[in-house]
C-alpha cells in the first residue's frame, strides 16, 4: 500500500461529507476508463453487495475493524 493511500484511511474519519465526495470524484475522474463505465460498474457492486448483506451471505465490519485490517 502507498503512503498516500495510507495517509488518506488514517485520516479520511476527519473529513467533511464535502471532502469525502470531493475526494471520491478526483479519484474516479483520474481512472483511465471512462467514468461511466465505472459508474455503472460501481452501481453493479454496490447492488450485488448489499442483496448479499440482505440474505445473510456476508455481515457488515465496522470501518474501524476494516481500517485495521488495510492498514496492519
Amino acid at each position: 500500500m502507498s503512503d498516500a493511500l495510507r495517509i488518506l484511511l488514517e485520516n479520511i474519519e476527519q473529513l467533511s461529507t464535502k471532502e469525502k465526495v470531493l475526494a471520491a470524484h478526483c479519484l474516479l475522474s483520474s481512472m483511465d476508463s471512462g467514468v461511466e463505465d465505472v459508474d455503472k460498474d460501481w452501481l453493479s457492486l454496490a447492488e450485488s453487495r448489499s442483496a448479499d448483506l440482505e440474505s445473510g451471505a456476508v455481515q457488515a465490519i465496522s470501518w474501524d475493524e476494516m481500517k485495521k485490517d488495510i492498514t496492519s
